[in-house]
């Protein structure tokens, strides 16, 4: 998918423009996942890639609309994607065609990072995540959970619960990113949210929420006393982490992904940067190589599938 440079600078390296900020697209409001993780590693790119680096929000349409801004941009290292599984695989699935091509169309640079997905309810709710769901068992419809968006991995995330904790029925309410669920779950208005550890965590240690069950295979360090999934129900198998990204516009020379791969990889791995994020939710990537992200890239994409079909979706 990337081609051989051969426009070169008398220094011998390509001829990119240095002297204007390389745009950041985040497909999402202000405030989510992915933007915070996205902010925290932008202004640190500068000294490894020798150019600023500008987030840019361009939410709309589940991610497709900053998604697109990217694919169509030139080639050129002045725009890359920051974006997490939701809109690469699981949007273009869902109700309308997909107008882009996630591994023909984009090149991954870096698989940055994860945060976990966890099930947090109201302080006044139920004891636990057992409880909660032994009332939708026995009120369908009378949960309500909330959740980014239709579609969004937290809420395939939910619809995998539903489905082997023996297909609940429960209402949702899409609230456009994880931050604005968790407000509107503090608010009372719906139920439960599945959400992110980053997202959730300061307003569990306020006691706006009560996070309930994280959805991985062995307990957070940062909430040791919260079970898994797989304590709370009986499903050893149950895990899901919400991944992100970056990605290029297909067609760039493959000098030119190397130049970022290097730039976000070593600023991830600032030891002070990955401490913060740590403490804040987040897990730095395994820094892989392309080809290796790409087969991770495909092996999520089937995974999901199932799911995304089983919500009304059809193959993508």
């Amino acid at each position: 998918m990337f081609r051989r440079s051969l426009i070169v600078s008398a220094v011998g390296g390509p001829a990119w423009a240095q002297d204007r900020p390389v745009r950041m697209i985040v497909p999402f409001l202000q405030g989510g996942t992915t933007d915070s993780f996205a902010r925290r590693v932008a202004g640190r790119m500068q000294a490894p890639l020798g150019q600023p680096v500008t987030v840019v929000n361009m939410p709309g349409r589940a991610g497709v609309v900053g998604t697109l801004e990217v694919v169509r941009a030139r080639p050129d290292g002045q725009t890359i994607l920051f974006v997490t599984a939701s809109t690469l695989f699981l949007h273009g699935q869902l109700a309308e065609p997909s107008q882009f091509r996630p591994l023909a169309d984009l090149v991954p640079v870096s698989l940055v990072g994860t945060t976990l997905v966890v099930f947090a309810i109201r302080p006044d709710g139920a004891s636990g995540l057992a409880a909660l769901l032994d009332v939708a068992r026995e009120h369908p419809l009378r949960i309500r959970h909330g959740s980014p968006s239709v579609g969004s991995y937290l809420h395939l995330t939910t619809e995998l619960l539903k489905r082997e904790a023996g297909r609940l029925q429960l209402t949702h309410t899409p609230y456009g990113n994880s931050r604005l669920a968790t407000q509107g779950l503090a608010r009372g208005e719906v139920d439960f949210v599945t959400a992110t550890l980053a997202n959730t965590l300061q307003a569990h240690r306020q006691g706006e929420v009560r996070i309930v069950a994280v959805a991985s295979a062995g307990r957070s360090p940062l909430l040791p006393e919260v079970p898994t999934v797989a304590e709370c129900l009986s499903l050893p198998s149950f895990e899901a982490a919400l991944w992100m990204a970056l990605m290029l516009p297909a067609g760039g020379p493959v000098t030119m992904r190397d130049r970022l791969a290097y730039a976000i990889n070593s600023t991830l791995a600032n030891g002070p940067l990955r401490s913060e994020l740590a403490q804040s939710g987040f897990e730095v990537g395994g820094l892989l190589s392309p080809p290796a992200i790409t087969a991770f890239l495909r092996a999520e994409q089937e995974r999901w599938l199932p799911i995304v079909q089983a919500i009304g979706a059809r193959p993508g």
